[in-house]
């Protein structure tokens, strides 16, 4: 039975593995320090964050999430520690809220590996703190215990860890902080909001045991995240991956539990339909033919929930990225557990000494091996048969979706006619991951974008030592025409304006279906005087806008203004950019997506960081996209590392020419 513990009470754990589960229903920080006798931490090595993880005994979350998995082997723990404390703390410096006040009380349990409750805590009373100490595990003669703590710290992780005893603790707050910027920078955001209408009825990731089988996954609550192994080997750093939106809303949530820093604007963004929220939308029309007995579902492209053809396919693509996050983390989760029961049961047959003798402890070893690959197997005949549907619903979702959501080598474009009204979200590549190479979920971001892009031109995380420099920074100019060019598509003629700065002409090539087309309003600026031209008229109209929309006087901005949305696409940064220059680009990256002004930034995260950290706010501020696959993205839900692979034309198409010409010709009819 859960002790459900009020402020100061505790509760003895019969466990040494366990798990501290967090809930908080935004993206917040979790880590925890170990404490000696005097409850002192003794330096930053004695402090697991997301930017270290990992100590002995104990693994936290690697990134800012609404839910975290801390995992704990108590008997693991350096003979010196006395206390473990766990900590909780709001993001600093992304645009969330700054108090706990302002948010929903988390809400901590202590569980075993088995997913069951040994003690919770809902935290309640926090006011101004930014950071808290949830819990204490601590150590008395014999046994562990867990105590409701609640303390919390107005002052941040700077305070918390200074009452603790750390002598670098401000320095050690920045990097923490540091850390978890840099997650949220590479993140997928969390998805919109699932009503029970808009769930679809699915296959349970994993099969649940029957009575004869002596162990399977945990399972958590219907409608919870699969656990996914604390004791797995770490994976990509932070939040990986990481901006505002796939495909569309914000999810992640996370997914993964990691969100993305809210719009400039200030508070979360509100992902519902635009005009739509008196009521719940209708349900699809059933249109799937029956199953047979014992037989899944037919998919059918659009049988979420949505007003028009358009949102039941966003939702449902939405439904597919979650459901393939899920199962996989089933997946995973079951295989952790196998792996702790097989250590378990060896260990017990091997503390004994006379299990040594003979043949037996050979035995042993070949009978727990044998029931982990029976419950691995089990568990990869569950993923496989999510994958075979999910799959399924990919053959029959891909032809039907609308321009906005296609791939370049679909139909679609082919009758493509410009629009009349701007689209719901646009797609900007797939994600998949290791267990789903041969399926991929397209990732779609909403529109109007909420987060400047930064197509990264570096080698930076590649796995292939060959790959060519040069190469690199045309593939990732040709990627940013490829995004600009459909951003053009999905507009309405005259409703979205593309600015070029190529200051030294490196990206000539590469822009050249632009510039033949005739979508630009003017040539690529070059040289210093073209690149402050172009941003100090984007300032100005950023400006002018915001003291327009401040002043309720919106239309009395200068009838030579050009209202449609603007994108500056930015090659080679920062090479030939003085710090007015760099200066005017933070400004627009933090200020300009409110009033309709983006960003995206061709360039190599390493020439950017020579620069100090001057750039850092920049890079952090923009979702960063590889020209090449590259598993940098994270879900908002349990922080899978996705592959992420561009929207590019496909080579010999003339798909790209034809449809900016179209694109053309309606912005010079809109001219006239």
């Amino acid at each position: 039975m859960t002790a459900e513990l009020v402020r100061g009470q505790n509760h003895p754990l019969s466990q040494a593995r366990l798990e501290v589960r967090v809930s908080a229903g935004r993206p917040i920080v979790a880590g925890a320090t170990l404490s000696d006798e005097q409850g002192r931490v003794r330096g930053v090595e004695w402090v697991a964050h997301p930017g270290a993880p990992t100590l002995p005994g104990l693994e936290v979350s690697k990134q800012a999430a609404a839910d975290h998995r801390l995992a704990f082997d108590l008997d693991a723990l350096p003979g010196t520690v006395h206390r473990v404390s766990v900590l909780l703390a709001l993001p600093a410096g992304v645009g969330g809220p700054v108090r706990f006040g302002a948010v929903a009380a988390p809400f901590v349990a202590v569980t075993g590996l088995d997913g069951v409750e040994v003690a919770s805590y809902t935290i309640t009373g926090l006011d101004t703190e930014s950071a808290v100490v949830a819990l204490e595990l601590y150590r008395r003669p014999g046994v562990w215990k867990v105590r409701a703590v609640g303390q919390g710290y107005a002052g941040g992780l700077a305070e918390l860890l200074t009452d603790q005893g750390l002598s670098e603790a401000r320095q050690l707050a920045g990097s923490i902080n540091e850390a978890v910027a840099q997650g949220l920078a590479r993140s997928v955001s969390a998805p919109p909001p699932r009503t029970a209408d808009a769930d679809r009825s699915r296959q349970a990731a994993a099969s649940a045991p029957g009575p004869d089988q002596p162990y399977a996954a945990p399972q958590g609550a219907p409608g919870t995240v699969p656990p996914q192994s604390p004791y797995d080997a770490p994976g990509p750093q932070g939040a990986t991956v990481p901006q505002t939106g796939y495909p569309g809303g914000p999810a992640q949530p996370d997914p993964s539990a990691v969100t993305q820093p809210s719009a400039p604007t200030g508070g979360p963004v509100d992902y519902s339909h635009p005009g739509r929220r008196a009521a719940a939308p209708p349900p699809p029309a059933p249109t799937a033919p029956p199953a047979a007995p014992g037989q899944p579902a037919q998919p059918v492209a659009g049988d979420a929930t949505g007003w028009s053809m358009e949102e039941r396919l966003y939702n449902q693509v939405w439904g597919m990225f979650e459901d393939l996050a899920r199962t996989t983390a089933a997946y995973r989760s079951a295989v952790d557990f196998a792996d702790s029961r097989m250590e378990q049961e060896l260990d017990k047959v091997l503390s004994d000494p006379r299990s040594r003798i003979g043949g037996q402890g050979d035995a042993a070893r070949e009978a727990a091996q044998a029931k982990r690959a029976g419950l691995v197997d089990q568990a990869r005949a569950a993923l496989d048969r999510d994958l075979a549907q999910l799959a399924a619903e990919a053959e029959v979702v891909e032809p039907a979706l609308p321009a906005a959501y296609a791939s370049w080598d679909n139909p679609v474009w082919h009758g493509y006619r410009v629009p009349m009204e701007i689209p719901m979200a646009l797609r900007l590549g797939d994600l998949r991951l290791p267990e789903s190479e041969n399926l991929s979920i397209p990732m779609l971001v909403r529109l109007p974008l909420e987060r400047g892009l930064w197509i990264d031109s570096g080698r930076a995380g590649l796995d292939d030592p060959l790959t060519d420099s040069d190469e690199l920074r045309r593939l990732a100019m040709d990627t940013a025409v490829a995004h600009a060019a459909r951003l053009l598509a999905v507009y309405p003629a005259g409703e979205f304006t593309v600015h070029v700065i190529d200051p030294a002409g490196s990206g000539a090539s590469s822009l050249a279906p632009l510039v033949r087309s005739g979508v630009l309003d003017a040539p690529p600026a070059a040289g210093a005087a073209g690149v402050g031209e172009v941003l100090a008229r984007l300032t100005q109209r950023v400006d002018l806008v915001q003291m327009a929309v401040r002043g309720g006087v919106a239309d009395s901005l200068p009838p030579d203004l050009d209202t449609a949305e603007q994108l500056l696409i930015v090659n080679d940064f920062p090479h030939g950019f003085d710090d007015r220059a760099v200066t005017q680009l933070r400004y627009l990256a933090d200020e300009g997506p409110a009033v309709g002004v983006h960003l995206m930034m061709v360039a190599d995260r390493e020439d950017a960081a020579a620069y100090g950290p001057l750039l850092d706010p920049l890079w952090r501020s923009l979702l960063r996209l590889t020209p090449v696959p590259d598993d940098h993205l994270a879900d908002p839900w349990v922080g899978h590392a996705w592959t992420y692979e561009p929207a590019l034309v496909p080579p010999g198409s003339q798909v790209l020419q034809q449809v900016l010409s179209q694109v053309a010709a309606a912005r010079r009819a809109w001219n006239r």
